[in-house]
């Protein structure tokens, strides 16, 4: 029985990829790669826009069409190939740094404007390629190279972010749950409007090894014992949901996304 690989979207060569032992970005470029080969998505076809950081190195694997951009403007030029050819799948691929904390005010408008783009956000909590530094997801009391006795601040909740900005698909996924995070990314692709799948990812050579997980399987068994399906993580009461966060399909809602809406004051436009 054949199955997808993804490996015709990969140039020649390129493996084994660079990423650290047991990173999660390569988890979730072999999940795009094969949901690209499922829905059939020609690699002419496709653009995959990239930003600054571990993520952003993704491109460099592609043989699709593939933008790498400036830091935490990924969304940007991805919004602009989107607006100037409807016809593309464009699907953006940034970490907690692009995507929220360097990139929030675009994540936001995005989501507000519901462009008919896929992002998926790899969240390692922190800005794993240039030290470890904490991001705007790391969670409060958690470690990094720059909050050495923990961060006193809270960690933005990207997927609640999503919702309330006006994104019409958000889901939540991690590594450990590998088969889940392909089927959360092939509905995204799907969806027409703007669509997050989050990924929160072991990052064992920064995060991990100052919040006692030394090695890659202590961050997959941290996410496996943290992780809750999004309907029982909702059952439980507020003091018991502590420490856990949900897992799933949060948002999926079919407001018109931004060029069916500028189609229709076009369109009204040229009658007046």
């Amino acid at each position: 029985m054949s199955h997808a690989t993804g490996m015709k979207y990969l140039k020649d060569g390129v493996l084994p990829h660079m990423w650290c032992p047991g990173c999660g970005v390569g988890v979730m470029l072999g999940a795009l790669l094969r949901s690209f080969e499922e829905l059939g998505y020609r690699r002419e076809d496709t653009v995959v826009v990239t930003g600054i950081g571990c993520t952003g190195k993704a491109d460099d694997y592609l043989v699709t069409n593939a933008l790498h951009t400036t830091h935490g403007r990924a969304l940007t030029y991805a919004t602009g190939i989107k607006a100037f050819n409807p016809a593309l799948h464009v699907v953006a691929l940034m970490g907690d740094g692009d995507s929220v904390t360097i990139g929030g005010n675009h994540f936001l408008h995005t989501a507000r404007r519901n462009m008919d783009i896929t992002a998926i956000i790899i969240n390692n909590f922190n800005f794993g390629m240039t030290g470890g530094q904490f991001s705007g997801t790391t969670p409060g009391g958690m470690f990094t190279q720059t909050c050495v006795y923990g961060n006193p601040e809270r960690g933005v909740n990207i997927c609640a972010l999503a919702e309330v900005a006006g994104a019409n698909y958000v889901a939540r996924t991690t590594p450990y749950h590998v088969w889940e995070m392909k089927t959360s990314i092939k509905e995204a692709l799907t969806k027409k409007g703007f669509s997050v799948v989050e990924v929160y990812s072991p990052c064992p050579t920064n995060f991990g090894r100052h919040n006692d997980m030394k090695t890659a399987a202590d961050m997959l068994h941290w996410l496996r014992d943290k992780a809750l399906p999004v309907d029982e993580f909702n059952r439980r009461p507020l003091q018991e949901r502590e420490g856990f966060f949900p897992i799933g399909k949060m948002v999926d809602r079919n407001e018109p996304d931004f060029n069916e809406r500028y189609d229709q004051i076009r369109t009204i436009a040229c009658k007046g």
